[in-house]
């Protein structure tokens, strides 16, 4: 095996795991709490890209820096949260908690079907790219192989500073420990004075601030088109199903596994890229069918 090759498929692989753990890492905290798959989530990502593309275009065509779409970034994925996130939550979805499972997979696939058509009103179907922060922190050389620091290094620090201060926002924080505590019981939760609705609002303005997030990184690193959407929300939940519903340190692993997975495939074995990563999750559920970190869980009637 050419060790160039294997090291691009490395740094190739850890790089879109981050992307993928980013926006896995929001499907899951809202499923873990609020109990619904939301299929929207894919819409909540492709959007915060946008976002990203046309703030941080606009900005240095006014003359700004390239460094300035960091922060741009990340006003980009709270305003999909607040303004886009929330109203779901507080309009549609406070609805349908007490629904069929069904019928709130088919109420989210509509949201995400309804942002889709927005994407193309807004932005149309031309592609957009803008990598001139990518650009602005260059380039490392590893054992001979040349690659961006941005992707290297930048994407998988963001992720792991994610992942745990999620863990410490969740057990070392009032509003974390009321979000846990009304993830265990929710009747009990609101028995002892925790406001459930805000619980859940909150939870899913975080997670849809994460998708928004993980769009907003991905910007300088691929194409912005109509679609892009549905190819995380599919990825994502292979990542969320391989690990366990609601199973926020799982995930992380799985994002490996299934991203260094994929792009191995890629570069060794592109007839069947596409399938790998959900070949990996169909082997985790048919030895585990609760995922590599879930445990089964009886029914609440």
């Amino acid at each position: 095996m050419n060790v160039t090759i294997f090291l691009l498929a490395l740094f190739d692989g850890v790089s879109y795991a981050a992307l993928v753990f980013i926006v896995a890492l929001g499907l899951t905290l809202i499923f873990g709490v609020m109990r619904i798959l939301n299929v929207a989530h894919g819409s909540l990502y492709a959007i915060g890209a946008y976002a990203t593309v046309s703030l941080t275009g606009f900005a240095l065509s006014m003359g700004a820096a390239p460094i300035l779409a960091f922060p741009l970034m990340l006003i980009s994925a709270v305003l999909v949260g607040l303004l886009i996130g929330g109203p779901i939550e507080v309009l549609l979805l406070r609805r349908i908690y007490n629904k069929p499972e069904v019928l709130q997979l088919l109420v989210t696939f509509a949201v995400f079907m309804i942002l889709e058509d927005v994407q193309r009103l807004v932005w149309g179907t031309q592609p957009y790219f803008q990598s001139a922060v990518l650009q602005s922190l260059g380039n490392i050389t590893v054992l001979g192989v040349t690659y961006t620091v941005y992707q290297l290094i930048l994407l998988p620090l963001v992720a792991v500073a994610l992942l745990l201060g999620l863990r410490f926002f969740l057990r070392h924080t009032l509003n974390g420990k009321l979000i846990l505590a009304t993830t265990e019981d929710r009747e009990a939760a609101q028995s002892i004075g925790i406001d459930a609705d805000r619980v859940f609002l909150l939870t899913f303005i975080v997670g849809a601030i994460l998708a928004g997030l993980g769009g907003a990184l991905a910007s300088p690193t691929t194409s912005i088109l109509p679609g892009m959407g549905a190819d995380m929300i599919v990825l994502s939940f292979a990542v969320v199903a391989t690990a366990g519903l609601g199973q926020i340190e799982g995930a992380a692993l799985t994002a490996l596994m299934i991203g260094l997975g994929r792009s191995f495939a890629i570069y060794f074995w592109p007839e069947i890229a596409v399938l790998v990563p959900y070949l990996i999750m169909v082997l985790v559920l048919l030895v585990r069918p609760e995922g590599l970190f879930g445990s089964p869980a009886a029914r609440k009637i």
